[in-house]
């Protein structure tokens, strides 16, 4: 089999950033190379031609799945024609719904990485843009009302205790308790 073109090469590195980033959010950093390689459609081996090792996949995916937080937080400024209340209502009102909580490959990078994340050395560059996510994250929940640190902590609690409880009736009480005082404070 020949080489690869290197916009094919580039195609496949941001599938397997794409896939890890879904992956590690849901099911943990834990993933094996060979099921992540597997779920990007590549081979096993494809994967150390892209990168160093898993911990510098993680480092990128990390980066990925916050930079997409942020486009979804520009988007939503532009849909709301800037009205940044606005904004942040619909994204209180997404997050805190059951389709974020049965969905975290898709969801919130905070609440999908935070316990691998924990994990990570302090040196780890996966580290530094988490810890820079959630601050940038939180700066765009500030509100004249409320805290922005405050609003994404019931926002990450809540979700993670939902996702916890999953399947009990505490897990939409906990989604809707959180819903309601974010709603009554802002």
């Amino acid at each position: 089999m020949g080489r690869v073109s290197q916009a094919q090469a580039e195609e496949n590195r941001r599938r397997v950033v794409d896939t890890a980033s879904r992956l590690f959010r849901e099911q943990g950093t834990q993933v094996s190379v060979a099921d992540l390689m597997k779920a990007a459609g590549l081979t096993h081996g494809a994967f150390y031609k892209q990168f160093a090792s898993k911990e510098a996949l993680v480092d990128e995916a990390t980066a990925h799945a916050f930079a997409e937080l942020a486009e979804r937080h520009s988007a939503g400024l532009e849909q709301y024609d800037g009205q940044r209340a606005t904004a942040q209502q619909a994204l209180i009102d997404t997050y805190l719904s059951v389709e974020h909580r049965d969905a975290p490959g898709d969801g919130c990078p905070v609440a999908g990485l935070a316990a691998d994340i924990a994990r990570e050395g302090a040196g780890r560059e996966a580290r530094r843009v988490y810890a820079e996510g959630v601050a940038d994250f939180a700066d765009f929940l500030d509100s004249d009302d409320q805290d922005g640190i405050v609003r994404l902590c019931t926002l990450f609690g809540a979700l993670v205790l939902s996702r916890a409880t999953k399947g009990a009736p505490l897990s939409g009480e906990i989604l809707a308790a959180a819903h309601a005082a974010l709603t009554e404070a802002g």
